[in-house]
């Protein structure tokens, strides 16, 4: 495939059409083939009349995805939407998504190009240390993504749980329907869900069905209902927040420097709360980022039930990698199903 000629492609980047472009193989990635497109300056690239695009005085750079099959435009409209989400809400936080659609050059085959985040420029990044050039650090960057109230347009219902269109969190698609409560979201769209994808892939699991099922029906409105969680409102959360897909770099293109920054994003409007759960699953986060965040994000009401409510938000990450890997998960999800029902079964 020609991807630096590739129609569908170029007409998605903020260039002339005459604008020299190279591909070369950037990264990896589980789920799709990873490059860094190259645009370079060329005295013969100038805007058409009609254009809005410019040719670049130095050399630029842009991330593109490629993967084939109808998962892969599903995966690719889910992170397009989910990386400008979180773009609109905190700008620099992310790359900002150009576009998604079909390669020209190889029918079947999709693609995603956003912005070029050189991860390289700032090292790794953990903890709440703060970005000595952005001045802004992870935990104050996810407080303000958290407290952002939900834009009106574009798909998004005001007031409501969801998201406008599915996403995928590693390989599994997601249920983003528009929900007027978080206990019915979470339940059906999260919970209910992942449960029919695990037996999908794995078989009927009668001991996992039953524990879910009581757990939607007793631990989720006990927790996430009956009048708790008063005066939440939906917020965009980032949806797969461990340790790997956040960083220290600079987004290319945007004038800034290195600053904290998320990627591969798994986007819903939703309870902030829910973000906490998967990082608290694989942890990578410090004790000074947790202490800034706190002071910046209150817990929800009662705050004496937010631990639990943590870990609520934990099951569905357990529950989906039981889902696609199988394995030990299942027990560390049966262990929370019982512990939960035990106390507010």
């Amino acid at each position: 495939m020609d991807l630096p000629n590739d129609s569908a492609l170029r007409s998605l980047l903020p260039l002339p059409p005459s604008t020299p472009l190279t591909a070369t193989r950037h990264g990896g990635s589980s789920f799709s083939s990873t490059w860094r497109l190259t645009a370079s300056p060329s005295p013969s690239s100038s805007p058409s009349p009609s254009s809005s695009s410019s040719a670049p005085s130095t050399t630029v750079s842009f991330f593109l995805k490629t993967a084939a099959g109808p998962d892969a435009r599903v995966m690719f409209a889910g992170e397009h939407a989910s990386l400008n989400a979180i773009a609109d809400a905190v700008p620099g936080f992310c790359p900002r998504s150009y576009g998604t659609g079909e390669l020209e050059t190889k029918p079947g085959a999709w693609f995603l190009v956003t912005d070029f985040l050189d991860l390289g420029a700032g090292g790794g990044g953990g903890g709440g240390g703060k970005s000595k050039e952005s001045g802004e650090s992870l935990a104050r960057k996810l407080a303000r993504l958290h407290t952002t109230t939900t834009p009106q347009g574009d798909g998004v219902e005001d007031g409501r749980y969801g998201f406008p269109v599915p996403t995928c969190c590693g390989s599994t698609v997601q249920d983003n329907s528009w929900k007027t409560t978080w206990a019915e979201f979470y339940g059906e769209c999260r919970l209910r869900h992942i449960l029919d994808k695990g037996e999908e892939r794995n078989g009927p699991d009668e001991e996992v069905r039953a524990a879910v099922e009581e757990t939607m029906s007793k631990v989720v409105p006990r927790l996430l209902g009956e009048g708790h969680l008063q005066g939440v409102r939906p917020v965009v959360v980032h949806g797969d927040l461990w340790s790997g897909n956040h960083g220290r770099g600079r987004i290319e293109g945007r004038g800034g420097g290195v600053e904290e920054v998320v990627f591969d994003p798994s986007s819903v409007y939703g309870h902030s709360e829910y973000e906490l759960g998967i990082m608290r699953m694989f942890g990578g986060f410090g004790e000074g980022f947790w202490r800034e965040y706190g002071e910046l994000v209150p817990r929800s009401e009662p705050v004496g039930e937010f631990e639990d409510r943590v870990v609520l938000y934990e099951l569905y990450h357990y529950l989906n990698h039981y889902a696609i890997f199988g394995g030990s998960y299942k027990g560390s999800a049966m262990g929370i199903m019982k512990k939960l029902i035990a106390k507010y079964g």
